[in-house]
């Protein structure tokens, strides 16, 4: 079975994990909402030797789940520890360290934030407060100090003034442009720069040890992505090229351990998604009928499908529509 932290007396195999991932819910309610307390213990997974995860919860963001969504994990080698995102919050960020620390007295040497997402990046001002570096894709960095200030202030009005006490807007330590092999830490680290793909300055982390991608926000594992600061065609390019990496494990965004199923459920979800708008911009549908026409059976029991769906929906066609709006114009340009 998963067991918490605070026990650690044998881990599970990669393969009981990924069994009993398939086979359970992630928690029960009334357990999910004990878990996402600010005080509550974390539940940290070991994947592989040396690699953990630490799930997030499902569902939207309320006081109840403290605002846990998104994964986190870490990367122990012979020199220190690699973090991969921060958390919700200060106080989330601490919480993750401390679940290291349960782990490992090795020194966390860095922490990536993989994407401008707050479930991501809230935490990282707690790394920092203990002298860890963090790292992070330029344009990411760049549309989270352009936005985030506002998702700060939202994050307050919803979790609370308390939940979010010492959280900031994080400045990183290192910013970095291009993919890049990491050993700060005596392990090699793949950190790969996706373009746009579900956001500007997209990141992931590939051990090449045990080939396992902590794959940000690029892939998520029965919760409906969110598309809105993406783009589709790169997105799906991106997940394409995980087809050179020798994947053996994933640590989505959001959702349970999984494998390379995952690039090829995201793939579908994307691809079925676009092709839904298109044929609803033929048809000449409203832009206020097309939540409710975007229908995709085959996803429609993930996480999010009656909220984050019905938006990328909206999104998706009224990209479409600009598209068809502007090629006119952008032909007459080009003769």
């Amino acid at each position: 079975m998963l067991r918490p932290t605070a026990t650690l007396p044998t881990w599970p195999t990669r393969r009981q994990l990924l069994l009993a991932a398939a086979a359970m819910p992630w928690l029960p309610a009334a357990r999910a909402q004990a878990d996402a307390r600010p005080s509550a213990p974390l539940q940290v997974l070991e994947v592989e030797a040396g690699i953990y995860m630490v799930q997030g919860l499902p569902g939207e963001l309320s006081p109840e789940n403290g605002g846990r969504l998104g994964n986190a994990g870490f990367i122990v080698g012979r020199q220190g520890v690699m973090a991969i995102d921060s958390g919700t919050s200060f106080l989330h960020g601490q919480a993750l360290l401390d679940a290291i620390a349960q782990v490992t007295p090795q020194p966390v040497r860095l922490v990536l934030l993989t994407q401008a997402r707050q479930e991501f990046i809230f935490g990282a001002a707690a790394y920092q407060a203990r002298g860890v570096a963090v790292h992070m894709q330029r344009r990411a960095a760049e549309l989270m100090a352009a936005r985030c200030e506002t998702c700060l202030k939202a994050l307050r009005a919803e979790l609370g003034e308390e939940a979010m006490r010492g959280t900031v807007v994080p400045k990183p330590d290192v910013l970095f442009d291009d993919t890049h092999v990491l050993d700060t830490i005596g392990r090699p680290v793949l950190v790969s720069h996706h373009g746009l793909a579900n956001g500007p300055g997209s990141a992931s982390a590939f051990d090449t040890r045990t080939g396992t991608l902590f794959a940000g926000g690029l892939l998520d594992n029965r919760r409906i992505p969110d598309v809105q600061d993406g783009d589709l065609a790169q997105w799906r390019q991106a997940i394409s090229a995980l087809r050179t990496l020798n994947i053996q494990t994933i640590v989505p965004g959001h959702g349970k351990l999984g494998g390379r199923e995952l690039a090829a459920s995201n793939d579908r979800y994307l691809a079925q998604l676009e092709a839904r708008c298109a044929a609803l911009l033929k048809a000449g549908t409203a832009l206020s009928a097309v939540p409710d026409a975007v229908e995709l059976p085959e996803f429609s029991r993930w996480d999010q499908y009656d909220n984050i769906h019905r938006r990328n929906a909206s999104v998706v066609f009224l990209r479409l529509e600009r598209q068809q709006l502007l090629a006119p114009a952008e032909q007459g340009a080009r003769s």
